[in-house]
């Protein structure tokens, strides 16, 4: 073939979706120094994880997330077919990852999350509250073929009251929208760098997030830690200041000793990351 016909493939729009979802979640594994949870350190407070383990996880989700925005545009507006869809999408999406990672629960809450995203992405522009609106309208609808097995989240929301993954989609992703999102534009707006305002992202989410996953492995104590922690490194002066990295060490160390990992704050920042590159229009 002659190198003048090797043009580069126009993708889909689903296509483009896709690989922003896949992004996003890479760029949330690959952030580092992250409290408690798998960076390019090590494992945090996981034995059954790592890195290249969390990379693997988010490539295999790549054609359910295209299958996802393909249903969107085929339907071509939110209802009960487009929601069974996305959910029997998401259990083959489910079936994938888990086929990938040996069994190992990597990416279930991120599936649920990014999988309304890009529904609902492709469904609407790129602004941002447009998008979560379209998803929390699909979330708020029963998918009649969902199975009701009492996960580890619906277990810690029974027990606490904790608004769990579900419920955080069903109003519109409000972690993401009013504290995630306005965090990274300020943390860059003072010059702290791209990775020092994702951080300060994450942190934010967990100041106030009733984090199913510390909830399962950790109680109301890790909770607690997680939240007054996250905010003491936000009140020092964030991920780029001296004493917020101190208080991020600490941070650290106490949810490892805890075996508290922020996972449900991950899936959120993953969206945050999700929704900021649809704004920007850079992909």
């Amino acid at each position: 073939m002659h190198a003048l016909n090797l043009q580069p493939k126009t993708l889909t729009l689903a296509e483009r979706l896709a690989d922003l979802a896949v992004d996003a979640l890479i760029d949330e594994a690959d952030l580092s120094p992250k409290p408690a949870l798998v960076d390019r350190r090590g494992n945090g407070a996981h034995t059954d994880l790592h890195l290249g383990l969390m990379h693997a996880s988010a490539l295999s989700l790549w054609p359910a997330f295209k299958e996802m925005a393909d249903a969107a545009i085929e339907f071509g507006d939110v209802g009960l077919p487009l929601r069974e869809a996305l959910g029997r999408i998401g259990r083959e999406g489910e079936r994938a990852m888990l086929a990938t990672t040996n069994g190992v629960n990597t990416h279930r809450g991120a599936i649920w999350a990014l999988g309304l995203l890009v529904a609902a992405a492709a469904l609407e522009n790129t602004n941002a509250s447009a998008v979560t609106l379209c998803a929390a309208r699909l979330a708020l609808l029963d998918d009649r073929y969902a199975p009701r097995p009492l996960s580890h989240g619906a277990q810690v929301a029974q027990r606490y009251g904790a608004r769990g993954a579900r419920e955080e989609a069903q109003l519109g992703f409000p972690s993401v929208l009013q504290r995630a999102l306005p965090q990274l534009k300020h943390s860059r707006a003072l010059g702290h760098g791209e990775q020092n305002a994702r951080l300060d992202a994450l942190l934010a989410i967990m100041t106030r997030l009733a984090d199913t996953c510390v909830l399962y492995r950790a109680g109301e104590t890790g909770l607690q830690t997680m939240q007054l922690g996250a905010q003491a490194v936000l009140d020092a002066g964030g991920s780029a200041s001296l004493g917020g990295r101190r208080r991020l060490h600490e941070l650290d160390e106490q949810l490892i000793a805890l075996n508290a990992s922020p996972g449900g704050a991950a899936d959120l920042l993953a969206a945050c990351l999700f929704i900021d590159r649809l704004e920007s229009g850079a992909f």
